[in-house]
């Protein structure tokens, strides 16, 4: 048994997956509990598949796909938080119509590129053991960031998340806070694509938050149990995918849905517990 757990740590992809788990768990933990509670999950899914545009974009000219994503995500994030703040167009539609104008640019343009483009397909279902030193010194800056601007505005934040009407008469920074934090969101959701790819990051931005929100409703305890959940279930994840020889993202997203399940359940069942003795 010690064996094989030193046979794991050994390899170089597995030490660098491993602080990717680390770093994805604390932006996670931080941008996912903001993203649940603001109620914020289709607006993030609309960035996330309109980040493919960038992709796409960045593929064709020949650049790097990561900074074509990050172009497009940031400024569709800031878009979408104009036009909520501005009321200028439903929400919703515009976040159906991004969704779809960044992927339909992300396709059109990944087949006006000579050749054949295999690696797109990280992209779309990432793979955390391949994560390079690039991918990590990234997340790296952005936990970082992601850490400063909580604690420096952690009250704004709260009163944001939760009431953002209540705080524009508490003199809070509501645009500022929500533009930074539309930022804070789109890169996170782009540095997060190699490790579970396009088709699965919202699920790695929520479930573990919404985990949390069984256990508590204050927000700092969301933040931090939505990180150890984050860590918990990436690394379980990471060595079950390691095993069995299964695709990574795809393992790691269903080892948190098992751990929603269980939570869930232990709270159904607590509440009939209480119904009972009452």
């Amino acid at each position: 048994m010690l064996e094989t757990v030193t046979q794991f740590f050994r390899y170089t992809f597995i030490q660098n997956a491993l602080l990717a788990a680390v770093l994805l768990s604390v932006i996670t933990g931080f941008i996912g509990s903001y993203i649940v509670v603001r109620r914020l999950v289709f607006l993030s899914g609309g960035i996330t598949h309109a980040s493919f545009g960038g992709i796409g974009i960045a593929w064709y000219l020949g650049l790097n796909p990561i900074l074509g994503a990050s172009v497009f995500s940031v400024l569709s994030a800031l878009g979408l938080e104009y036009l909520s703040q501005g009321r200028t167009l439903r929400e919703d539609s515009a976040i159906g119509m991004l969704w779809s104008f960044g992927m339909a640019v992300g396709i059109l343009f990944v087949f006006l590129t000579p050749g054949y483009a295999p690696n797109l397909m990280s992209f779309l279902f990432g793979s955390i053991l391949t994560i390079s030193k690039t991918d990590i010194l990234l997340l790296l800056i952005l936990a970082g960031l992601t850490l400063l601007f909580f604690v420096a505005f952690y009250y704004p934040i709260l009163f944001v998340a939760f009431d953002s009407d209540f705080a524009k008469t508490q003199n809070v920074p509501v645009k500022f806070i929500g533009y930074s934090l539309a930022i804070l969101i789109a890169l996170s959701i782009v540095f997060a694509i190699r490790a579970v790819g396009i088709i699965l990051i919202i699920s790695l931005l929520t479930i573990p938050a919404n985990i949390a929100n069984i256990v508590s409703h204050r927000f700092k305890k969301i933040i931090l149990l939505s990180t150890l959940i984050s860590l918990i279930s990436i690394v379980a994840g990471i060595a079950i995918s390691f095993k069995l020889n299964v695709p990574s993202g795809a393992t790691i997203i269903i080892t948190m849905m098992a751990f929603y399940l269980i939570a869930k359940s232990i709270q159904i069942i607590r509440q009939r517990i209480f119904t009972m003795q009452v």
